[in-house]
């Protein structure tokens, strides 16, 4: 169960362009009957995964709303209690749509949430999380009664024409949770509040057309982003100078719609967009791999005035994030990509503050493209973590970050088997034409009507986002941009693969060294020692960082091999069997008068009797001490596992057994 609330300002706010929708979902361990971790044992500051559904709230719903809108909406979204086998982010998802469908607030919905699987050739509406883990394809989508309006997914190489059967499918089986919602309105739903765009109000729209047009047609035909920024800023200003402060959101409105209206004609009349590209052109690529030595791995891959520096760096299991999660509660997260947008990269004077949203967002989406294609811990036992720092951005930044991702991987010698690139396309209608753009810019971004994602290898597609800002999207639309994104990201992977075609058959001098041995599991708690003791000494010993995994296995991480040699010769020691007639250096740790008690492997103490030693002092005492080293060999193994020890190494002086 998820409670929905939408909440809306009693005034509007004053002087913006954009919707003020901000939109919080929140879980609480007390929804699956558990208590936080922590120090405080209490929900503290949103999650990674909270935030993600939040957003995948926020873009569906946004896009609904009427055109101008500038009231605050707040919609929370609080999981009150759920299972372990379901997902209740499609619950939030539908209940945002109702939310706003019942309210006074004005929006065109409503809208459905679904989560779609793919298990052989089977499509699964809400799969369970055990469907989940055996599905080729995970998607969640939002529609309306007859459109698309959010997907978020991905997919292990999947085809175009899977995903467009995927998306399909979901609009089919989204009509009875409309229908339903669509019901419930009728039944208990509020009058909607009267809202007048301000593009209704035909006196400011033809004041900002006529004298605005022709200096914006100036601006759009500069091709550099920040000096046609810088224009159509000064533009703006001039124009502000006629408008009161009451009415300046108004006046941003009309002037942005303008902008839009004009790149759209132009792009209709002349074929090409505002940077000079054809509809299905893709900017200049540069690739450099390997530009510093010592990260792990490193490249920089631009595309147009879009770049982003990347890197890779490898660790060992201790360094993996600890993440709970609803499913399995405690577990390891051994690939990491963070993505980073500092404000220089779009020219900004402001500081740099933790990650946004946005961030969050965007590294979530390339490290989905990228983690299908990420090797099993049994074949490279390593925790993965890539930064991806943009540096410029003129849209497409995240797709640059799978791109640039990939390469690093490449560089730095993780054994993936596959290159994997990103692409953005979009889209741009204009009365009953359409053109489909690809790799789109920012300010196509903002002024188009769809921003599709794919991103994948030759093969298929491994993560998708698309947001659709216009009703009725045609399947025959959906298929073109899907086909233009795979011939261009085929175009992108050929430049990949000339920069760098396979991965480096060795890894960095400047990674950890890691080797995993497999040792009995009915011994691996003897490695451990009472209270971790024993695992503590051999890794101060051997200056190596040593875990205990399931199903007997070990991991051991140093910098130089002879330390993991070290380590593993410890480990081996302690989980070794005695065996008879096998020398041994064993520690003395008692003395007693009719002989010595010898450890000759950790735990395994033996007796070294008198009569069994060669040429033995007449006062053992005296002549032996406590943690002395001694040279010894087994002679046999009592019933209770005890060794018998001598001192004679030839079987012919062995003396008599007693």
């Amino acid at each position: 169960a998820v409670l929905v609330t939408a909440c809306l300002s009693e005034k509007p706010l004053e002087g913006v362009d954009f919707l003020p929708l901000s939109v919080d979902y929140r879980e609480q361990s007390s929804a699956w009957g558990k208590i936080p971790g922590g120090f405080l044992k209490r929900e503290g500051k949103p999650t990674d995964r909270e935030i993600l559904v939040s957003r995948v709230v926020d873009r569906s719903v946004r896009p609904l709303f009427p055109e101008g809108f500038n009231y605050e909406v707040v919609i929370t979204a609080l999981t009150l209690s759920a299972d372990e086998r379901y997902d209740p982010d499609v619950l939030a998802l539908i209940g945002a749509g109702a939310a706003l469908t019942l309210s006074p607030i004005p929006f065109y919905g409503p809208i459905a949430g679904l989560r779609i699987g793919r298990i052989e050739d089977h499509f699964i509406l809400n799969p369970t999380y055990e469907e989940r883990l055996a599905s080729s394809l995970e998607l969640i989508v939002a529609t309306s009664l007859d459109s698309m309006v959010m997907v978020e997914g991905g997919g292990k190489e999947i085809k175009e024409e899977v995903l467009l059967q995927a998306l399909y499918f979901a609009l089919d089986k989204a009509k009875p949770i409309i229908l339903a919602q669509e019901e419930l309105a009728k039944r208990v739903g509020k009058k909607k509040l009267p809202f007048v765009s301000p593009f209704k109000e035909e006196d400011l729209w033809e004041y900002v057309k006529d004298k605005a047009t022709s200096s914006v047609l100036s601006a759009l035909a500069l091709r550099d982003k920040l000096e046609r920024r810088r224009m159509l800023d000064e533009i703006l200003e001039d124009l502000s100078k006629d408008f009161e402060e009451g009415k300046r959101g108004e006046l941003l409105y009309a002037y942005k719609k303008l902008i839009q209206t004009l790149m759209r004609e132009k792009l209709f009349k002349e074929g090409v967009r505002i940077d000079g590209r054809r509809p299905e052109e893709i900017r200049p690529i540069k690739i450099e791999v390997h530009p510093f030595e010592r990260p792990h791995g490193s490249a920089i891959f631009t595309r147009g005035q879009t770049q982003v520096f990347a890197t890779v760096t490898l660790g060992s299991r201790e360094e993996a994030q600890l993440v709970e999660t609803i499913f399995e509660g405690e577990t390891f997260k051994r690939f990491m990509l963070h993505y980073n947008f500092p404000p220089f990269s779009t020219g900004e004077a402001r500081p740099w503050g933790p990650p946004r949203r946005r961030e969050i967002g965007h590294g979530a989406l390339a490290e989905r493209a990228l983690e299908p294609l990420i090797p099993s811990e049994d074949d490279f036992p390593y925790i993965i973590r890539i930064v991806a720092n943009v540096l410029e951005s003129n849209g497409s930044s995240s797709m640059a970050t799978v791109c640039a991702g990939s390469l690093v991987l490449f560089d730095a010698g993780v054994p993936i088997k596959k290159h994997v690139a990103g692409i953005a396309m979009g889209l741009a209608t204009y009365q009953d034409k359409y053109v489909i753009l690809t790799d789109i810019l920012g300010d196509e971004d903002q002024l188009g009507d769809m921003d599709f994602k794919v991103a994948g290898t030759r093969e298929g597609i491994t993560s998708v986002q698309m947001d659709i800002k216009i009703k009725g999207l045609k399947k025959e639309i959906l298929a073109e941009a899907l086909e233009r994104a795979r011939i261009a990201r085929n175009y992108i992977l050929d430049k990949m693969y000339e920069a760098i075609p396979e991965p480096r058959p060795e890894l960095s001098l400047y990674a950890p060294k890691i080797e995993i041995i497999t040792v009995p599991e009915d011994k691996a708690t003897l490695i451990i020692g009472p209270g971790g003791k024993t695992v503590k000494e051999i890794r101060e010993k051997t200056n190596t960082v040593i875990w205990v995994l399931e199903g007997g296995k070990v991991s051991i991480t140093g910098q130089r091999k002879e330390d993991i040699e070290a380590a593993k010769r410890e480990i081996l020691s302690i989980v070794s069997e005695v065996e008879v007639g096998k020398e041994y250096e064993g520690k003395i740790t008692r003395i007693e008068p009719y002989g010595l008690f010898v450890e000759i492997l950790p735990g395994k103490v033996g007796l070294l009797h008198i009569s069994k030693m060669l040429n033995p002092p007449k006062d053992l005492k005296s002549a032996y001490k406590l943690g002395e080293k001694i040279r010894v060999r087994v002679l046999e193994v009592d019933e209770l596992g005890r060794p018998k020890l001598t001192t004679f190494f030839e079987e012919t002086n062995a003396g008599p057994i007693i």
